[in-house]
């Protein structure tokens, strides 16, 4: 679908020989990022609270550790994280760290606000003490908008807010990083400080628990039936690698000579088709899978905690400015996100090398439109 890109030779001159650090980079987004930054040349170093427990997520499925500088420590504690970080004098910080999920979120809002709020403003604060330091972009989530559930895509002007401890602990983040960037990184010349705000990623690799295609996932390779909540709500869903691009030109931005005028809130959503609801998403996972899919059923009686059932953004300020858009249909992102989880189950690939081919055919190939219709059925559960 998309055209062939201008994107990836820019990039590999911003950050071919950079000391970059990314916290959270055993996590799913912040696996893609640092192997996309290995990629391009820069020197990566990784810091996170602990590896993932499935052995088939993205940090051990392609070998991560062995590709960048692999480090373990707790952004909430801050003498940990200095201690991690004491030798590193990087040129840019991508700070993705993060208690990611709504639902965990009711079980420990405390935790919650602790890692996304305060342990933010420890890597913020570590990071006014690199010398060297050149822009830091800070990631934190769609859900940081105060969410009336209305049908005009949210703004980055729009009001912070959050019923849930998730997305206010992600609004917290935003404004805790905008009292950071007017106290302390305000010089034009100086290091510059941006977040990013992205939609639900998918893609492969992703383990997380309470998460819409690893749930499928599992219970495929499990020969299983798999209950899906919310089957009505919408969000805007895009390819892990979407979002990554947005970071990574806002990243190159802030490292040119006029970052300053690049520091602030961004928007990094998908495209109008690509807001859809639960349901829809699942089914069309179902026929990129193949006929040995999961079957779904849909709980419409959920009384689990709240959840919105409408989210969308809007990133026209990052078409605008920074010259950024969506390549993926919703077709090639859910083609994707299956091949990788079902190269990964067959166990006959390098899972590394099979990741980098995905991110070289994103950034640097032409592609065809995928024909929705001719997908396989699949059953429904009993």
């Amino acid at each position: 679908m998309p055209e062939a890109s201008h994107l990836a030779p820019s990039l590999t001159d911003s950050y071919r020989g950079k000391r970059v650090l990314v916290t959270g980079h055993t996590g799913f987004k912040g696996g893609w990022l640092a192997l996309w930054l290995k990629r391009l040349g820069a020197h990566v170093i990784g810091v996170s609270l602990e590896e993932p427990a499935a052995k088939d997520a993205f940090f051990h499925a392609t070998r991560l550790r062995d590709a960048i500088d692999h480090r373990l420590a707790d952004i909430r504690d801050a003498e940990a994280y200095a201690a991690a970080t004491s030798d590193i004098d990087a040129d840019i910080v991508f700070h993705l760290a993060a208690q990611a999920l709504v639902r965990p979120s009711y079980t420990d809002p405390v935790g919650t606000f602790a890692t996304n709020v305060a342990g933010t403003a420890v890597v913020l604060e570590n990071a006014r003490r690199m010398p060297s330091l050149r822009a830091v972009v800070v990631v934190t989530s769609d859900k940081c908008y105060e969410n009336l559930e209305w049908h005009s895509p949210y703004r980055e002007n729009d009001a912070m807010g959050g019923s849930d401890p998730y997305s206010a602990s992600k609004g917290c983040a935003e404004l805790l990083t905008t009292s950071f960037r007017r106290s302390f990184f305000s010089d034009p010349v100086g290091c510059q400080l941006a977040t990013a705000r992205a939609g639900n990623v998918i893609g492969g690799g992703d383990r997380a628990l309470d998460r819409l295609l690893p749930d499928i996932v599992k219970a495929t390779l499990a020969d299983a039936c798999v209950k899906i909540r919310y089957p009505a709500s919408v969000r805007p869903w895009q390819h892990v690698l979407e979002p990554l691009s947005g970071y990574l030109l806002l990243g190159a931005r802030l490292l040119g000579e006029q970052g300053h005028r690049f520091a602030e809130a961004w928007n990094f959503g998908p495209s109008a088709e690509g807001f859809i609801d639960v349901e829809t998403l699942a089914r069309s996972f179902q026929r990129a899978w193949g006929q040995n899919a999961a079957p779904i059923t849909f709980d419409k009686q959920v009384t689990d905690p709240h959840e919105a059932v409408l989210l969308t953004l809007d990133s026209s300020k990052a078409r605008a400015r920074l010259h950024w858009k969506p390549r993926l249909s919703t077709a090639w992102a859910v083609a994707m996100t299956a091949d990788w989880y079902r190269t990964c189950a067959q166990g006959r690939t390098d899972m590394r090398a099979f990741s980098e081919e995905q991110i070289e055919f994103y950034s640097g190939e032409s592609h065809v439109e995928l024909d929705d219709s001719v997908a396989r059925k699949v059953p429904a559960c009993a």
